[in-house]
C-alpha cells in the first residue's frame, strides 16, 4: 500500500449563492483539511467570525455554494493496481469530479468516501474538484420533500448528516461550514487492502488479555481472489489466520498473558500495547508478500454499565475491571467551530485540565461530532472515559431515506473505528430526544410521522451488537434503561440517566437537592468568560450585558434575566451594570455564581453514592468567545468554574448537606484507601471567636461516603449573620454559612494583600481580617497569558494564603492587589454609609 496525500495546491471559489461582490469571482488559496470560512479570513477577504458581530456579516455563507480545486499527477495505474482517491471527510454535500468526470456525491460530513479512479490517471496533470453546495438548502429540499420533524432550532439540521451545531446552539455561533475537513490522498495497492481492521479487547478471569483483531478486506478485483494470511501482534506475542479465496473478513486473536491493566483516572495507571495487524498474501512471484499494514494502540480492561434493577428503580453505574465508578465528568464539545484549527496540543490542553479538575469521563455530546483519533489517544492515556453519543441531538429524525441509509453507514464506520480505544465506555443513542418526544410538544407537530425511535432502539444496538460487544449502549440521555418512553419517562430521576434543566431555565439553584438520580448525566449554570477572553473578542463602548455584541455573544434564550434572577437569591443586590464602571462587579457575580451552583450540585449528587453513580457537568469546553455553560472559555482559559469543579471533584470532600431533616457531615471518599481520623468542627463568628468546637471520629472506607451526626450546639448560631461553620480533616476542609451572602455581615475590607516577583511569575499573599469567602486572583486582567494556581478560597479569620501567577508579563507586582484582580464574596458587599 502506497499513500499520497493531498494537501497542497488546493484553491477556493465561491460558486453560486448571495455571494459579496469583493470575494465574487475571486479564487484564494485554500487550506486542506480546512473550511471556507478559515480560507477566505486567511486571505483577508472577511473579518474574524468570532469577532464583535461578524458572525451575522457572514448570513450570506449559509447559501453560498463552493469550489475546492487542485491537480493531480500521478502516474498511471501498472497492471493488477488499483488506485484509489480517499477522502476521510467532506463537510457536507459534495460532488467530486476528477478530469472532468463525476466521481461521485456525499452528503455526511461523519463517513469517509473512497473512489476507484485507476482508469482516470495517465501521468499527466488532472483537475481534481469537490463542489460544497449549501448544506442548509440540502436540508431544507430534504425537509420538503420528507415533512417538517420538530427540533429545538429553526434550521433543519435534522435533515442532513452535518455537525448540528454548524448551524447554530445556546452557546455555539451560526457559521455553517462547508470544505474538505479531514485527510484526502491516493492509495495505490494490489491484491486486497485491509478496509476495516476492529480490535475486541477482553481480559480472561485469569488475567490473560484478548485481543480479537476482526479485519475486512477489499479484494482488488483485478486478479483471481487467493488466499490471504492476518497476523496481529501485541507485546511480543503472534498469532496468525488464515482468509479463505471466497472471503473478505477474517479473525485473528493474540493473548497476553498478566496483562497489565488499563484503569481510568484515579484508579489505577493506564498502561497501552501496540498492536500490528498485517495482511499479506501473493504478488506476482511473492508468495507472501505484506499487503498492508494496521497499528493500534490498545489497553486492557472490561468496562459495563450496571442497570441491574434495584429496590429504588434502575441504576447507572460504569463497572471498570470489575470495580464500581463514580464518573465525575462532563460534557464535550467540538473545541472550535471551525474544527480543523484544533491540534492534538489543544485537545491535550484541555484534556489535561479535566484531568487536574479530578474527572475520570467526557461526554462526546450528539451534536458535534466523532472526534478524531487524536482525541481519543489523547484519553487513553489520560485515563479519561468516553461516553459516546451517536450524533443526533435536540431533534426529531426521519427514518426514511436518504437518512436511514446514511445514519447505518456512519455509525458502522466509526463504531469499528473507535473500538481499540480502551477509554470508550458507552456508545449513547442521542441527546434529548426521548425527553423531546415526551415533553416538547413534538408528538402534535409529527402527526404521526417517524421521529428515530427506531434509531435508537433498532439500528444502534444492532451495530453495537454486532461490531462492538465489548461495550454497553443506551438508548439515549437522559434514558429508563428496558422503559419505553411511554412506559416509563426517559427522565425519571429513579431510572438510568438523567439531565437536571429546571436549575438554570426556571429553578433556584438549592433546587438540586430536590432530586437524587442515579446519574445526572447533564446538568450546569452559566457565566461569561474570562475578562481578557471577552475583551479580546467583545469591543462595545460601553460594555454592558445589554449591549450588541455582548448579546450576540450570549446565544441562551432569556440568558442574561436567568443570570440576574439566578443572582438575586445568593448574592449581594449590585449596581446597574449598564451604568458606567460596573459591568465589572456583574461580570465577577455572575461568574462566581456560576461556579457556586455546580459546586452545589455536585456536592449533593456525590454525596448520594452508590445511588447516584455519576455526573457529567454542562460543559467542559467551548467552541469560541461566548457567555456558556462552559469551564474553560473559547481561548482556553480556565473560568472560576473550573476551580469550583475542582475543589468539588476532589478525591475526599468534606460537605454539610441535609439529612432527615438536619444538617449532616458527609464525608465522601473516592480514594482506594480508608479515610480514618478526626473531622475537627468548629462553630466560629467572622472575627474569629471560637463559639463551639468538638472533634468527631472520622471512619470512611475506601470509594465510599460516610455521615456524621452535629450537635444543636454547632448547628444554632447565636448569630446566623456572623458565624459559620467550619470543618476539618487534614487538608481537607468545609465552611457552611447560615444565611446566603445577600444575609451576612461580611467585611467588604478583611483582606489585604502583597504581591511580589517571583520566578515564572508573582506570589500574591493575602491574609484575612475576618471571614473571606470565595477569594480569587483575576490574573488575566493584569496580562492576557497570567494563569493563578488557585482560586474560590475561603479564608478563615487571621489565616493568610499565598497564590501564585505564572505569567511572561513584566509588571508591577501591585496590579495583583487592584480590587478589581483580588476579589471575594466580600468585595461585592455594598460599603457601610458613614
Amino acid at each position: 500500500m502506497i499513500r499520497h496525500a493531498l494537501h497542497d495546491g488546493w484553491h477556493l471559489t465561491a460558486a453560486d449563492g448571495p455571494v459579496p461582490e469583493h470575494i465574487k469571482g475571486r479564487t484564494v488559496p485554500a487550506q486542506v483539511p480546512g473550511s471556507a470560512h478559515v480560507d477566505l479570513l486567511a486571505a483577508g477577504l472577511i473579518p474574524d467570525p468570532y469577532l464583535d458581530r461578524v458572525e451575522e456579516e457572514l448570513v450570506w455563507a449559509h447559501r453560498t455554494d463552493w469550489r475546492y480545486a487542485t491537480t493531480v499527477q500521478a502516474p498511471a495505474a501498472e497492471p493488477g493496481e488499483r488506485v484509489d482517491l480517499a477522502f476521510d471527510g467532506l463537510d457536507t454535500v459534495a460532488t467530486v469530479e476528477l478530469a472532468g468526470r463525476v466521481l461521485g456525491s456525499t452528503a455526511n460530513m461523519h463517513r469517509s468516501y473512497r473512489f476507484d479512479v485507476r482508469d482516470l490517471l495517465d501521468g499527466n496533470p488532472a483537475e481534481l474538484v469537490v463542489t460544497f453546495r449549501s448544506a442548509l438548502e440540502y436540508a431544507e429540499e430534504i425537509r420538503d420533500r420528507l415533512g417538517h420533524r420538530p427540533g429545538a432550532y429553526s434550521h433543519p439540521l435534522n435533515m442532513v448528516r452535518k455537525m448540528a451545531c454548524s448551524f447554530g446552539w445556546d452557546w455555539g455561533p451560526d457559521l455553517q461550514t462547508a470544505g474538505i475537513w479531514k485527510p484526502v490522498r491516493l492509495e495505490r495497492w494490489r491484491t486486497a487492502r485491509l478496509a476495516q481492521v476492529r480490535p475486541l479487547v477482553t481480559v480472561a478471569e485469569d488475567g490473560t488479555g484478548r485481543a480479537e483483531v476482526h479485519a475486512e478486506v477489499e479484494r482488488s478485483g483485478l486478479e483471481a481472489a487467493t488466499e490471504l494470511t492476518l497476523t496481529a501482534t501485541v507485546d511480543g506475542h503472534r498469532a496468525t489466520a488464515v482468509i479463505p479465496a471466497d472471503a473478505t473478513s477474517g479473525v485473528v486473536t493474540v493473548e497476553v498473558p498478566a496483562a497489565r491493566l488499563w484503569w481510568p483516572a484515579g484508579y489505577g495507571e493506564q498502561p497501552l500495547y501496540d498492536l500490528r495487524v498485517e495482511l499479506s498474501g501473493p504478488v506476482g512471484d511473492r508468495p507472501d508478500a505484506v499487503l498492508d499494514t494496521a497499528e493500534r494502540r490498545i489497553g486492557f480492561r472490561t468496562v459495563t454499565v450496571d442497570t441491574t434493577p434495584d429496590e429504588i428503580g434502575t441504576p447507572f453505574t460504569f463497572v471498570v475491571n470489575g470495580t464500581r465508578i463514580f464518573a465525575k465528568g462532563a460534557n464535550w464539545i467540538p473545541d472550535d467551530h471551525f474544527l480543523t484549527r484544533i491540534t492534538r496540543e489543544r485537545l491535550e490542553r484541555r484534556v489535561d485540565q479535566a484531568v487536574a479538575a479530578h474527572m475520570n469521563m467526557l461526554r462526546v455530546w450528539g451534536g458535534g461530532i466523532y472526534e478524531t483519533e487524536d482525541f481519543y489517544d489523547v484519553c487513553d492515556e489520560r485515563g479519561i472515559l468516553v461516553w459516546q453519543d451517536f450524533l443526533l441531538a435536540c431533534s426529531a429524525y426521519p427514518e426514511e431515506e436518504p437518512l436511514w441509509s446514511e445514519f447505518e453507514a456512519e455509525a458502522r464506520e466509526n463504531v469499528a473505528r473507535l473500538t481499540s480505544h480502551p477509554s470508550l465506555a458507552l456508545w449513547n443513542g442521542g441527546n434529548e430526544n426521548l425527553w423531546g418526544f415526551m415533553d416538547w410538544g413534538w408528538q402534535q407537530q409529527l402527526e404521526g410521522r417517524t421521529w428515530g425511535l427506531r434509531y435508537y432502539t433498532e439500528l444502534f444496538p444492532r451495530i453495537v451488537a454486532e461490531l462492538d460487544p465489548t461495550r454497553a449502549y443506551a438508548d439515549g440521555s437522559p434514558y429508563s434503561p428496558r422503559f419505553s418512553p411511554q412506559d416509563k419517562h426517559p427522565n425519571d430521576q429513579d431510572h438510568g440517566t438523567r439531565h437536571e434543566w429546571e436549575v438554570w431555565n426556571r429553578l433556584d439553584y438549592t433546587t438540586y437537592r430536590n432530586h437524587v438520580p442515579r446519574f445526572c448525566s447533564e446538568f450546569g449554570f452559566q457565566g461569561p468568560p474570562t475578562w481578557a477572553t471577552l475583551t479580546d473578542w467583545v469591543h462595545d463602548e460601553p460594555l454592558t450585558p445589554t449591549s450588541p455584541a455582548f448579546l450576540l455573544h450570549q446565544k441562551a434564550e432569556d440568558g442574561n434575566g436567568k443570570l440576574d434572577r439566578g443572582l438575586a437569591p445568593h448574592l449581594p443586590d449590585l449596581p446597574d451594570p449598564a451604568e458606567p464602571g460596573h459591568f465589572a462587579e456583574w461580570h465577577w457575580a455572575t461568574q462566581l455564581n456560576q461556579a457556586r451552583a455546580v459546586a452545589y450540585g455536585i456536592e449533593h449528587f456525590r454525596s448520594w453514592w452508590p445511588r447516584t453513580a455519576g455526573t457529567l457537568v454542562w460543559q467542559l469546553n467551548d467552541c469560541w468567545p461566548v457567555t456558556s455553560w462552559a469551564a474553560v472559555d473559547g481561548e482556553e482559559r480556565p473560568k472560576p468554574l473550573w476551580y469550583g469543579l475542582r475543589h468539588a471533584y476532589a478525591p475526599r470532600l468534606l460537605t454539610v448537606q441535609p439529612r432527615d431533616g438536619r444538617p449532616t457531615l458527609i464525608a465522601v471518599n473516592d480514594t482506594d484507601a480508608p479515610w480514618n481520623g478526626q473531622v475537627e468542627v468548629q462553630r466560629v463568628t467572622f472575627g474569629g471567636e471560637w463559639l463551639e468546637s468538638t472533634a468527631l471520629a472520622l471512619e470512611v472506607a475506601p470509594r465510599s461516603v460516610a455521615g456524621l451526626d452535629l450537635t444543636d450546639s454547632l448547628l444554632k448560631p447565636g448569630d446566623p449573620a456572623r458565624e459559620f461553620l467550619v470543618a476539618t480533616a487534614g487538608e481537607v476542609r468545609t465552611v457552611h454559612l447560615f444565611a446566603e451572602d445577600r444575609e451576612l455581615a461580611y467585611d467588604r475590607d478583611a483582606l489585604s494583600a502583597r504581591a511580589q516577583a517571583v520566578p515564572g511569575g508573582y506570589r500574591i499573599d493575602v491574609t484575612a481580617a475576618s471571614l473571606a469567602r470565595d477569594v480569587a486572583v483575576l490574573a488575566d486582567r493584569v496580562a492576557p497569558d497570567a494563569t493563578v494556581d488557585e482560586m474560590l478560597v475561603t479564608l478563615l479569620p487571621g489565616e493568610t494564603r499565598s497564590f501564585t501567577v505564572r505569567t511572561a508579563a513584566e509588571v508591577d507586582p501591585a496590579e495583583f492587589t487592584a480590587p478589581l484582580v483580588l476579589r471575594s464574596v466580600n468585595s461585592l458587599t455594598p460599603p457601610v454609609r458613614a
